[in-house]
């Protein structure tokens, strides 16, 4: 066996690991769904299909799941949006302006980033309750802005840094101001980034379970990943066919949008990652 074809089996091995590795629990998971026994493989029991957990999913009033998935992606495309804003605008002031301590600022954002959750919700609690905002969606939208803006900044001020500044003296001669340079040249140019940041913060804030948990009350805010968790305290006992269908159906459009736009994604991430 020569060393090519060795590297091409090792090659092919190695990927069918990686892929039954990462897909093997979405298979069980969809497996137990359809199941109308969830404990089939534990005792040898015979699958038996049924699409009853997906009914009582969609269709049962008492666990709210339809309403918990209307949140889930509001909340998620108001945070997105806003750290995109936010992000644009900061970015476009560390790259265009002339700030003092530019990389003092990127590194203190960073820093503040890597505080744990668990250490600042109960301070988070506090501020929302005193505004009155439990169980609100800017209960949520504000701190996930807040919690995916470092990411945000960072893959930003990469991109915006390879735009280069002869379109800002050509649209200064052109008789453009900051915010019309803003707006005009570097938002177009920077709109693969820009929608590469919006998707990996929408999948961040609809994955997030801690702030959700802490923050919501009932099905009138909360998002489906706390929604699915407390689906065992409203059946008394753990109805994991139903936990499973609900998953199913939640993992199904960050899927999706991974499949659609894995290709803007890492172009959006890669354009920005190395200065040229």
């Amino acid at each position: 066996m020569n060393e090519r074809r060795l590297q091409i089996i090792l090659l092919v091995a190695g990927t069918v690991l990686v892929f039954a590795f990462s897909l093997a629990p979405f298979f069980y998971m969809a497996l137990v769904s359809f199941s109308a026994d969830h404990e089939f493989l534990a005792h040898g029991v015979e699958f038996e299909p049924t699409a009853d957990h997906y009914e009582a999913v969609l269709t049962g009033s008492s666990l709210h799941f339809l309403d918990y998935l209307r949140n889930s992606l509001i909340v998620s495309a108001l945070s997105a949006a806003g750290a995109v804003m936010f992000s644009a605008l900061a970015a476009f002031a560390i790259t265009r302006l002339a700030l003092p301590g530019k990389l003092g600022i990127l590194f203190f954002v960073l820093i503040v980033s890597m505080f744990p959750q668990i250490g600042i919700v109960g301070y988070l609690f506090k501020l929302m309750s005193s505004l009155g905002w439990i169980n609100t969606y800017m209960a949520l939208v504000l701190p996930y802005i807040a919690w995916t803006l470092p990411l945000s900044l960072w893959v930003l001020v990469g991109y915006f840094s390879q735009i280069p500044r002869e379109l800002d003296i050509a649209a200064t001669v052109d008789g453009c101001n900051r915010w019309q340079i803003l707006w005009r040249i570097i938002i177009p140019v920077a709109a693969p980034g820009m929608f590469s940041v919006f998707l990996l913060a929408f999948i961040f804030a609809f994955n997030e379970f801690m702030f959700a948990l802490m923050l919501t009350t009932d099905a009138s805010a909360r998002t489906v990943p706390v929604g699915i968790a407390l689906f065992q305290g409203l059946h008394g006992q753990t109805p994991w066919g139903d936990i499973m269908a609900a998953s199913v159906i939640t993992t199904l459009p960050v899927i999706v949008l991974a499949l659609i736009f894995q290709r803007r994604i890492i172009s959006g991430l890669t354009q920005g990652a190395v200065k040229g």
